[in-house]
């Protein structure tokens, strides 16, 4: 049992001072004035130091999980080491509900990691379902990103919804000249970039890949009738064209990620998507392939949900930078990653928010001497998993070199 106070809580409606949070068990029990704390008795104290006490942060699509167990090109970890490391580095920012993205592909070309083969994609999809009923630190999910040329899968995909292994679906289509490779010469660089090849080798890799099959529309709206018969969510990614939103929505998608220009952003809102961007693209001023630009979106109030992608402490960093250099409202930032994403995965009646009786996912950040915010305490189900003390050196002027080493 916890109290949770001299901090500024994040609610869903405004940013709270002086009160506190009091949690019992797996929930949060109460909300009270910091002067009602002497009331309860029995609970441990933890001092947010004036920093912001949020929710845990929901990130509902990053592959970060990828480079975690396959560090290099012919490398494969230990896949239970590595959703444990994983989880270790996911928390420390502040990421509590984590949809590791998995990538379903099939061979297009590109040196794709082992992780990505079909069999192992498979083995980490049971590693993460075996996750829920064995020791972990975080809440993960899984988010199958289904390539739509890759038809030798289907069977499987649909078994791994079934078997409720999987908590949200999204159809990709990678194929050059539309959607994240809509121009050809970004995807001519893509490839260079993941192979040593000739022009003469991009240009025909590139003419059999436009020629690839792919599955086809009926065959996507029986597996999304599957999928929210199971009550998941679907999304549609790198959407480029306004006509292609009318399409997806009409087999259940909810939600839009990535789309690729300020127009296709603006109508699916005004659709009632579900809009997300990734937060490294706050952070680096802009898409690294060229495409809408995620500070300039969310000025126009056209994004709801920044993601990961697959740089996790992304998400803190974005939301300060957002409030900080573009004047976005911070209560509303943080909504960005907490309480809109866990909508988006219908997840918001236990998490998402600072709110009674839900479920006690909270983080603390603070803010650093040189600005940066940082993670200092996560709990998740009302258990304290981590507190980071930062330390300074208090005599600056002292060595712990010997003496007789400086001359």
């Amino acid at each position: 049992m916890y109290i949770l106070t001299n901090g500024q809580i994040i609610m869903e409606e405004q940013i709270l001072k002086s009160h506190a949070v009091v949690i019992e068990n797996d929930r949060i029990q109460a909300i009270i004035p910091e002067g009602s704390i002497a009331m309860y008795s029995g609970y441990s104290i933890i001092d947010a130091q004036g920093g912001y006490i949020s929710p845990g942060f929901v990130d509902i699509h990053s592959d970060y999980i990828e480079g975690i167990i396959s560090p290099r090109p012919t490398c494969l970890m230990d896949f239970n080491m590595g959703i444990r490391e994983a989880e270790r580095i996911l928390v420390s920012h502040g990421i509590t509900t984590m949809f590791h993205s998995l990538s379903i592909y099939k061979d297009d070309g590109f040196s794709h990691k082992p992780i990505r083969n079909p069999e192992n994609v498979n083995r980490l999809i049971d590693a993460i379902n075996e996750t829920h009923t064995s020791e972990h630190l975080i809440r993960n999910r899984m988010h199958a990103r289904f390539e739509i040329d890759n038809i030798q899968e289907v069977t499987r995909f649909i078994q791994n919804i079934e078997e409720e292994k999987v908590h949200l679906i999204s159809f990709m289509d990678h194929t050059p000249g539309q959607g994240q490779y809509r121009d050809l010469e970004i995807y001519r660089k893509t490839l260079q970039g993941f192979n040593e090849l000739s022009d003469e080798e991009v240009d025909a890799l590139i003419a059999s890949n436009m020629k690839t099959e792919k599955i086809t529309l009926e065959q996507i709206k029986e597996i999304a009738q599957i999928a929210l018969d199971n009550n998941i969510a679907i999304a549609s990614h790198d959407d480029d064209d306004i006509q292609k939103l009318s399409l997806v929505k009409s087999y259940g998608t909810t939600i839009s990620e990535f789309p690729t220009t300020i127009e296709v952003a603006r109508k699916a809102k005004e659709m009632g998507l579900w809009t997300i961007a990734g937060a490294p693209n706050v952070l680096l001023g802009g898409s690294h392939s060229g495409n809408l630009s995620a500070a300039e979106a969310i000025e126009e109030s056209t994004i709801d949900i920044l993601c990961s992608d697959y740089y996790p402490a992304a998400l803190l960093h974005s939301i300060f930078k957002l409030s900080e250099t573009y004047g976005q409202d911070l209560h509303e930032m943080f909504q960005l990653v907490t309480l809109n994403p866990a909508k988006a995965v219908q997840m918001d009646g236990d998490i998402g928010s600072i709110k009674e009786g839900k479920k006690a996912d909270i983080i603390i950040i603070k803010r650093m001497d040189d600005g940066f915010p940082m993670v200092t305490t996560s709990i998740v189900d009302g258990k304290l998993i981590t507190r980071t003390v930062y330390r300074v050196t208090e005599n600056k002027g002292s060595s712990l070199i010997p003496e007789a080493l400086h001359s």
